[in-house]
């Protein structure tokens, strides 16, 4: 940092002292402040989107690969039993099926979401540092202002014998106003135009995504509805009636009763 910068730090750092002790009044923008709120509430939703729709994708990855493994061992506990069951066969079918749906994960959906819903977040979020830096810089400029106009109230109150002083004072001010007015004026146009844009600009990502979410899950129901053949009709009915439970049971029993499973 140049000296010129280290000295306006070192004056800035005065003048927020100096605001917080009310010896220097501090300019209140309410139209800014509820402006800028509001910009604040949107850079956090779209950080937190953009963390949201990464864990979705990670999340969709870990699930198809946990059905893999689950089909994996259900089709190894069918195939050693018999492999012309027709538990083995719903086992391999249900295989095949997961094993389909995990490559169409990086056919259908991993590359598309990366591009019509990652990207477009991963831009919108890059705009935010360059916002808040001219947000800081308006806020920098603000103690400027505060500072110029308490140096020349000062002087018009209590005149000095160096007739230069007020007129300097009062040019100092008059540059720091337009400064910062300019930069103030400037976000509190444009910060509403930015939220106003934010519907606009994820429409066409919005849309994707439940498109892709939509094809993932009819191709899923498609695939694994093929392994419902295998299985008799009543399953289902036999399932709302309880008695499926009741079948789990029986089996336990029996396992229990084998001496290996027994109590010692």
């Amino acid at each position: 940092m140049s000296w010129s910068g280290l000295k306006k730090s070192f004056n800035r750092a005065g003048t927020t002292l100096l605001q917080k002790t009310g010896q220097i009044e501090r300019t209140v923008d309410r139209e800014f402040a509820d402006e800028e709120a509001k910009y604040k509430s949107f850079e956090k939703e779209c950080q937190a989107l953009q963390k949201d729709s990464k864990n979705y994708l990670d999340a969709m990855r870990a699930m198809t690969a946990a059905q893999g493994r689950l089909a994996d061992t259900i089709d190894n506990f069918y195939s050693a039993a018999d492999k012309s069951s027709e538990g083995a066969m719903a086992a391999h079918s249900y295989k095949r099926g997961v094993d389909d749906l995990d490559t169409g994960i990086g056919r259908e959906l991993d590359a598309p979401y990366r591009t019509t819903v990652l990207e477009p977040l991963g831009k919108m979020n890059a705009y935010f540092p360059i916002i808040n830096e001219h947000i800081s810089k308006r806020n920098k400029k603000l103690l400027d202002y505060d500072a110029a106009r308490s140096k020349m109230r000062k002087l018009i109150d209590k005149p000095s014998e160096d007739p230069t002083k007020l007129p300097k004072a009062q040019q100092e001010h008059d540059d720091a106003k337009e400064v910062f007015d300019m930069l103030n004026d400037q976000l509190i146009s444009e910060l509403p135009q930015l939220l106003d844009l934010r519907v606009p600009f994820f429409d066409p990502s919005f849309e994707a995504m439940i498109r892709m979410q939509c094809k993932f899950a009819e191709e899923g129901y498609e695939k694994l509805s093929g392994v419902q053949r295998y299985f008799d009709d009543s399953v289902r009915d036999d399932y709302a009636a309880g008695q499926l439970d009741a079948q789990v049971e029986g089996v336990l029993a029996e396992m229990r009763e084998l001496s290996i499973c027994g109590a010692s």
